[in-house]
């Protein structure tokens, strides 16, 4: 029995024709995407495995199609594990909770079918951009920030994903006056990124409200494993507390820097980090992050096969 650090990603791992294999070859997986298809309403599903991508690749169906996929990963091998801890990248949190069973498979579909709407619409409202700084450290690029911050626009970091890799987010005069800040300063890449808003920064703030009637018209339960809270890096242990964190979170950084060093630091620096769902980024920067981390990623029904094989 594997006692792993559940991993859950986020945004942007979505790709026609995920989970399809799963689904015709285990049940388990089946039943997960069948419940998140009613419990929406719409043959997300079908829009996963046939796309088309433009369509797959919109906020508020790339965050439940990725929630349901790492769930029915999680389904299909959950007889071979036993999660000391969780944790998601932004939408993968809600996952993580979903996975601990402090929200039912329904209520997480909504929810996160719900955020992506709120968050495509306070994009609108205020258009922001997001860019990737690869290369310089952190600090630096939180300095450069600050001073790109003014009345002009705002600019912060909203994914600490690496030491040397921070994305920043905000309004995109100021985004790209601190990517050039950036730039000078010696960072190795300056990647704008395509999405419908500046997420995880101030202007998220329209989608705050709607998001929080939300969390609190669902019922949350205390996590049978703790879940590691990207805004605060700390270890969730009560419903309560996974409620107001899931608030926090849509304007807050995603500090997945601190999350892994705590979860090695709490499980042991000999823990094994478990990717559920598609790609392998998280795996991929928690080997970056915590050095000698033994990181496995479970996507396909082959990778589920493996490890079923592997554990047994």
């Amino acid at each position: 029995m594997v006692r792993p650090v559940l991993l859950c990603p986020g945004q942007g791992a979505q790709r026609v024709g995920m989970g399809r294999d799963l689904a015709a070859q285990f049940p388990e997986a089946r039943s997960v995407f069948e419940q998140v298809d009613e419990a929406l309403g719409v043959a997300l599903s079908n829009l996963m495995w046939n796309g088309p991508e433009e369509e797959l690749t919109l906020t508020h169906n790339a965050q439940p199609a990725i929630l349901a996929h790492s769930l029915a990963v999680y389904a299909t091998i959950g007889r071979a594990v036993t999660p000391v801890a969780a944790a998601g990248h932004s939408l993968g949190e809600y996952t993580a909770y979903a996975a601990a069973g402090s929200l039912s498979l329904a209520d997480a579909a909504r929810l996160v079918r719900h955020r992506g709407e709120l968050m495509l619409d306070a994009g609108t409202v205020r258009p922001g951009t997001m860019t990737a700084i690869i290369g310089l450290e952190t600090k630096l690029v939180e300095e450069a920030c600050s001073a790109c911050s003014g009345e002009s626009g705002v600019v912060v970091s909203a994914n600490i994903n690496a030491p040397d890799q921070t994305v920043i987010s905000g309004d995109p005069e100021a985004v790209e006056r601190a990517a050039q800040r950036c730039k000078e300063g010696g960072a190795k890449r300056v990647l704008p990124l395509k999405v419908s808003g500046a997420f995880h920064s101030p202007l998220m703030l329209p989608a705050q409200d709607g998001l929080h009637a939300e969390l609190n018209a669902v019922s949350f339960f205390d996590p049978a494993f703790p879940v590691i809270a990207n805004a605060t890096a700390e270890l969730v242990t009560s419903a309560d507390t996974a409620r107001r964190r899931l608030g926090e979170q849509i304007t807050s950084p995603v500090r997945w820097v601190d999350s892994m060093q705590r979860a090695a630091g709490s499980f042991g620096p000999g823990v094994t980090f478990l990717e559920i769902g598609p790609g392998k980024v998280l795996s991929g920067l928690v080997k970056r992050i915590v050095p000698d981390a033994n990181a496995v990623s479970v996507a396909s029904a082959d990778d589920a096969r493996v490890f079923l094989e592997g554990s047994g």
